[in-house]
């Protein structure tokens, strides 16, 4: 078997929970063969490089052989080369520093106190 569909091959290799989800990240451009995007009914061969990028992370992948049938996880290096630099990959260990502030519902637009004290907590946060 020498070509497979990229959303059947993206699924056997474990990168997407199902092929419905790596049709979607192909339709929504989010995997690229060489420097153009693939659409879900692309055909991979030996060799290709993958671009996929799943949330901040952006993996590499290149096909070893083609496979249509989903294979279990100590299998797949005999299909698919990972080839994500180190900084991606530590993208996924990065801590998430996200500061929410929150008014109570229908309290209505900041006053310009409100406004002060919201610039003045941003700047010290800054330092």
């Amino acid at each position: 078997m020498a070509e497979v569909r990229i959303d059947k091959y993206l699924w056997a290799i474990r990168v997407f929970k199902t092929r419905t989800e790596a049709a979607e990240a192909c339709k929504g451009g989010k995997v690229k063969v060489g420097e153009g995007n693939a659409k879900p009914s692309r055909t991979v061969q030996e060799g290709d490089v993958i671009h996929v990028r799943k949330g901040a992370v952006n993996y590499v992948y290149k096909v070893i052989q083609p496979i249509e049938n989903r294979v279990g996880a100590k299998l797949v290096e005999n299909f698919a080369l990972n080839l994500t630099p180190e900084e991606e990959l530590e993208k996924l260990h990065a801590p998430v520093e996200t500061f929410f502030l929150t008014r109570d519902r229908g309290a209505g637009r900041p006053t310009k106190k409100d406004r002060r004290d919201l610039e003045r907590l941003w700047d010290g946060l800054e330092d």
